[in-house]
């Protein structure tokens, strides 16, 4: 007992440790993230989300960015293991929006005060030439906003068009950065190499690019997760996006459980401290797996929130996962309501298009 306790002290002295370490170089090395993974326990989630919290809060003060998310396409090619847009999931009512529909969505988030539109959809490649077009019409109505894309992997022309026509960044989640991980989640055409691929191809056309992963997605393992820190480290992604994996019936992963929720908000905080500057947001799947778990996640580091402006007569039909929080019509009473429950943990909301700006350290 005794020498299991002193023990017990000596890897939460290192992993204390290792964790002002990161907070104040924003660095660890691969064996100091895999020790951090691999000893993870309650008192390192709560250091490391006081940590994270200073971090965020240097980087960007108390101010939290709204951005706009118009679900306006869930059709998809691809045939992901846990996604509940799969193309073999047949009890799926597909749609478009049509482009009076996604400018609508566009006017109504901006009387809201958001300034940044992400438009996100499946691999619907068959609306990829409408999507120019729709870029450069947002981007004269609302000069000062910014435009998101999410849209999957596509070919470096199609990302370089859509950059040119006024997109500033892309939101592609590598999923995991473990190889063998990443076959075990998708069908044998969906190659890991192609997703590295788009990756770097927007780094390199010059989009503020975006990673990110779901924590507890079935056969993930400490190796895969350190990997996935790794890469979003060496990457040097701008935007991350973390949350918990949550199953959906239709499915074949509907019987696997939810990710822990904790551990979340530990890889949040983490992440911020790897990369202090890095927009990151406090996902929908956080207030799904508890209410108001964004809150949590913002004390976790975060500076985002996504705010749903998908017209309402659609959005039941843009399922990732089973029980999907904010199926509502957001609105100005909903929008007042979150403006309170941020001001109560000391946050407001700042109308601003909110782009990365890398600083330099000591700035």
């Amino acid at each position: 007992m005794y020498k299991s306790g002193v023990f017990k002290g000596l890897i939460m002295k290192k992993g204390l440790i290792l964790l002002e370490k990161l907070y104040k170089e924003n660095y660890l090395d691969d064996t100091g993230l895999k020790y951090l993974v691999d000893n993870y326990d309650q008192e390192l989630l709560e250091i490391s989300r006081e940590y994270a919290v200073k971090t965020a809060t240097k980087n960007f003060n108390k101010n939290i960015y709204y951005r706009g998310i118009i679900e306006f396409s869930n059709i998809c090619r691809n045939d992901c293991f846990y996604c509940g847009l799969r193309k073999s999931n047949y009890n799926v009512n597909r749609y478009r929006l049509n482009e009076d529909e996604i400018l609508k969505s566009c006017e109504i988030g901006y009387q809201m005060g958001i300034r940044t539109f992400v438009l996100q959809g499946g691999e619907d490649i068959q609306f990829d030439e409408k999507i120019s077009a729709l870029i450069k019409e947002i981007k004269y109505k609302y000069s000062d906003c910014a435009i998101t894309l999410s849209l999957g992997e596509r070919s470096y022309s199609t990302y370089k068009t859509w950059y040119d026509m006024g997109a500033s960044r892309f939101l592609l989640r590598h999923e995991t950065a473990d190889k063998l991980h990443y076959e075990k989640l998708h069908p044998p055409y969906q190659e890991y190499r192609n997703r590295m691929r788009s990756l770097d191809d927007l780094k390199t056309i010059g989009y503020q690019s975006g990673a990110g992963m779901m924590v507890g997605s079935p056969y993930q393992t400490n190796n895969t997760i350190t990997k996935d820190l790794m890469f979003l480290r060496d990457y040097k992604a701008e935007m991350v996006g973390i949350g918990p994996f949550i199953p959906h019936k239709q499915t074949p992963f509907k019987n696997e459980g939810i990710g822990d929720f904790n551990l979340s908000l530990y890889l949040l905080a983490l992440t911020r401290l790897l990369l202090p500057q890095s927009l990151i947001p406090a996902t929908t799947a956080m207030d799904t797996v508890k209410k108001d778990g964004r809150l949590d996640a913002i004390l976790s580091g975060c500076n985002v929130i996504m705010v749903n402006i998908t017209p309402m007569k659609e959005r039941k039909n843009y399922k990732l996962y089973n029980d999907m929080a904010e199926l509502r019509s957001f609105n100005n009473i909903d929008m007042d309501s979150l403006n309170k429950k941020l001001k109560k943990i000391g946050y407001s909301i700042i109308i601003d298009k909110g782009d990365f700006f890398e600083y330099e350290k000591g700035e």
